[in-house]
């Protein structure tokens, strides 16, 4: 979970500099929330855990997904993968 948390701050820090950002929580508290949210709590659940309002939390998870993005397109590239296997949802296409 800290090794998580190290890695979003270090990939956030260029990705913030081309917003403007108002009210910041600190490292500790966003620590907090990524740590809820990474364990499986809900949104709300980790806005009360964490004491922060609802959407302050929300506004948290398209940065966290920013930099995980930014991370897997730079990691994941010409593997030698001969069997992958993943969990996660599956949409059928319709």
């Amino acid at each position: 979970m800290l090794q998580f948390c190290i890695f979003f701050y270090t990939y956030l820090e260029p990705l913030k500099h081309n917003t403007v950002i108002m009210n910041c929580l600190n490292k500790q508290q966003q620590t907090q929330i990524i740590a809820s949210l990474v364990e499986g709590n809900s949104l709300r659940a980790t806005a009360r855990i964490c004491n922060v309002a609802f959407n302050t939390a929300l506004k948290l998870v398209p940065e966290i997904g920013a930099v995980c993005s930014d991370y897997q397109n730079r990691a994941f590239r010409n593997l030698s993968c001969k069997l992958i296997q993943y969990d996660g949802i599956c949409r059928s296409c319709m």
